[in-house]
């Protein structure tokens, strides 16, 4: 167990924010959380990873808690389903390029997501078609009330978009570990544009080819956030009802012509999801800046540390800037995706 008072958080937050904590504890075992005298521990308490989905807005008075659980165990490496169960401080696409090299099924539209595998289990993390919550069988914690180690079925885990059962209790629950069912018989998901325009003439070997062009996606899209500091996709896409999207359709119209596309996502409910994106990008705001922090000229969902001394107040602003220009012009309000801590 490693235990540091006033403790600086900025190699922990992919943003780059600079900040302390009071107390910092990174545990390598469920047992050493099941030693740990909770009582003499700065509050509050709470759980991070790599800090991939995480804006700091200032110094934390409490104790910041990490895991050093990096165990991968293979389960069953027969035929049909394998299941893995992957410790939460495991970096998630160093376990997803290891699946996808062993032929394993299931992970690989997960790609180059930064970020540890618990942290990925409790954001329900998501791209080209596909979310974590997919293949979690289940989900091992250490409850933080009773002090006891529970489990969780997948249906208990509470999975929706960017939500799950754990992001609702306060961080009551810390979790250590996260059994992910893989498959070796190809269960392709292709339905994302980009990944259908790349295979349509020839179908993917195995996972690693499709692992090999979400790469060049997300690259080709999204900030290296060792190169340029950001959270990632700093907005959920909004889900609208069937009659608010129709509002969206006469507003567009009217403001950019009558043959303007709208891109959308019918869902299972009826409801329809917009991408953020597009939203924010028809109100100018890609490429704006606010103080040290911009939205990102490639990707309008992403708000990034332009200067790399942004303050979290630069970030702040601009967030709240981008809320209210989509909020004035298509009556959608969006919500952060990326916590935020301080």
């Amino acid at each position: 167990m490693i235990k540091v008072e006033n403790f600086d958080l900025t190699p922990l937050n992919t943003f780059r924010m600079k900040a302390r904590c009071a107390c910092f504890v990174e545990y390598g075992s469920v047992a050493e959380l099941e030693a740990m005298d909770w009582d003499s521990l700065p509050k509050p308490i709470r759980h991070i990873g790599e800090g991939s989905n995480l804006l700091l807005t200032g110094d934390f008075r409490g104790t910041i808690l990490h895991s050093g659980i990096k165990t991968i165990k293979y389960l069953d490496m027969g035929l049909g389903d394998v299941p893995v169960m992957v410790g939460s401080g495991v970096h998630w696409d160093d376990f997803v390029e290891q699946v996808c090299g062993y032929g394993l099924w299931g992970a690989e539209n997960l790609s180059l997501i930064p970020g540890e595998t618990g942290a990925a289990a409790v954001q329900n993390i998501g791209a080209y078609g596909v979310e974590i919550g997919d293949i979690i069988s289940g989900v091992t914690c250490y409850d933080l009330h009773a002090r006891k180690r529970v489990k969780f079925s997948r249906e208990e885990c509470g999975y929706g978009y960017r939500d799950s059962f754990f992001k609702q209790t306060g961080g009551r629950f810390i979790v250590t570990g996260v059994l992910i069912r893989l498959s070796r018989i190809p269960r392709m998901r292709l339905e994302y544009k980009g990944l259908k325009e790349i295979f349509a003439d020839k179908a993917p070997a195995g996972p690693m080819d499709v692992r090999r062009a979400v790469i060049d996606i997300r690259r080709s899209k999204l900030p290296d956030p060792a190169e340029l500091g950001s959270a990632g996709s700093f907005f959920k896409n909004p889900v609208v009802s069937a009659a608010d999207f129709a509002r969206i359709i006469d507003i567009s119209k009217r403001d950019f012509g009558e043959d303007v596309h709208i891109p959308h996502f019918v869902q299972p409910d009826g409801c329809i999801k917009v991408p953020a994106a597009w939203m924010i990008e028809r109100c100018g705001l890609k490429g704006a800046v606010q103080g040290g922090a911009a939205v990102y000229e490639k990707q309008p969902l992403v708000i990034v540390n332009a200067s790399g001394s942004a303050s979290a107040d630069d970030v702040l602003a601009l967030e709240q800037r981008v809320i209210d220009a989509v909020r004035d012009r298509f009556g959608v309000t969006l919500s952060p995706e990326v916590e935020h801590l301080g």
